[in-house]
């Protein structure tokens, strides 16, 4: 029963930090370090595929539109674009996991990503101020939202939401609401290929150790909550800016390097 209320915890966790800018893998790394005990690579990216089930309902008449009008020119760009995006992190990411780049998963340096992340989405958030109001989504930015999910993949802490959010506002896409609808349709399919590549590498390996009730229970709980979170988020940045969330990342990275043991 115990190990049951840890997986919901988890499922908790995963759906309220997968969209909002605080890092969804920071935070499950940390509640695994700190008694919720360590799981699979593909428990977290399973339950990170349940809160993205959420966005794809929230989504969806945006995503009929753009299949199944995809000959207007305004919706074939658009769709290119994230076509685009999303291949050039899915080609980055096979080439990190070929290199065997992958940072220790230690809570030190998921402090110091949230403390760097919260500065720089402080700046970014001033800069993108400045600009114009902008919601069209150019190729650069798309380029760089691509790259920049790569790296959060491969930094823990970073918030691929953060980094793919705010790399479109300082690329081009300044208005707030724009850059998160590209920013997390996006990741739809970068979601669901980490999580077919994680469930692909398990059926290889016989699957004989993977929980698969606690990744039903998880997905489960992730997806509900993320709905939850994503339709807040949604409202909240029609008239609020990202602040409090930067704040937020800044005073816990300080508080887990206060607290935590150097390489721990």
């Amino acid at each position: 029963m115990s190990d049951l209320i840890n997986v919901i915890l988890l499922g908790i966790i995963e759906g309220i930090t997968e969209f909002l800018p605080i890092s969804s893998t920071g935070h499950l790394l940390i509640a695994e370090k700190f008694g919720l005990g360590g799981r699979s690579d593909l428990f977290n990216v399973g339950i990170q595929a349940g809160a993205i089930l959420a966005v794809t309902f929230i989504y969806w008449s945006r995503i009929w539109e753009l299949f199944t009008r995809w000959r207007e020119p305004a919706n074939r760009d658009y769709l290119l674009k994230l076509v685009v995006a999303f291949l050039i992190t899915a080609v980055l990411g096979l080439v990190a996991v070929k290199l065997g780049f992958k940072l220790p998963e230690a809570v030190t340096p998921v402090a110091w990503a949230l403390v760097i992340g919260g500065v720089w989405m402080l700046a970014a958030e001033r800069l993108a101020a400045r600009q114009p109001d902008r919601t069209e989504v150019t190729w650069r930015v798309a380029i760089l939202v691509g790259i920049a999910q790569m790296v959060a993949g491969i930094f823990p802490g970073t918030s691929r939401s953060a980094a793919t959010i705010f790399t479109a506002m300082l690329a081009g896409t300044s208005n707030r609401a724009a850059a998160t609808e590209f920013a997390f349709l996006v990741g739809i399919p970068t979601m669901y290929a980490a999580s077919g590549y994680e469930l692909l590498k398990v059926v290889k390996e016989g699957g004989v150790h993977e929980d698969w009730t606690a990744l039903v229970v998880g997905f489960i709980v992730s997806g509900i909550v993320g709905f939850i979170a994503v339709k807040w988020l949604l409202g909240y940045i029609r008239s609020h800016r990202f602040t409090p969330f930067a704040i937020y990342r800044i005073a816990l990275g300080i508080a887990l390097l206060l607290l935590v043991p150097a390489g721990a």
